[in-house]
């Protein structure tokens, strides 16, 4: 299930932690189908919703939902503590670093700092 809120005059689809993995780039065109159908600009998801293959770089799909998102002008927020994989892992550490410095995908901790974030970029 997902629901659209607003936060701070954003309308965003929020996902369920149960639900369909995302485990491949189909999978990620759903959400972004399903997303610019209610009206989205943003789908957060969270982290159990991943497979683990998108926190291993080298595999490359996290790249390739990345730009996917980005192609179809659509924001990504991974939502819940990913510590375990960037502490594993300095390659994604950066890339959540990076992503976390642009506007198209952003990792977030809590549903508090998703607001935050919303709230500063409003400003």
């Amino acid at each position: 299930m997902s629901a659209l809120e607003t936060m701070h005059d954003v309308p965003v689809l929020v996902c369920d932690a149960e639900g369909a993995p995302v485990a491949c780039v189909q999978d990620a065109l759903d959400l972004i189908g399903d997303g610019g159908y209610q009206g989205a600009r943003w789908v957060v998801v969270p982290v159990e919703r991943f497979d683990e293959a998108f926190f291993r770089l080298r595999t490359r799909l996290a790249g390739e939902i990345v730009q996917k998102f980005a192609q179809y002008a659509m924001g990504l927020v991974v939502l819940g503590d990913v510590s375990g994989h960037t502490e594993a892992s300095d390659a994604l550490r950066d890339f959540v670093r990076e992503c976390d410095r642009g506007h198209q995908v952003w990792f977030a901790a809590t549903r508090e700092e998703l607001a935050e974030r919303f709230a500063a970029r409003a400003s």
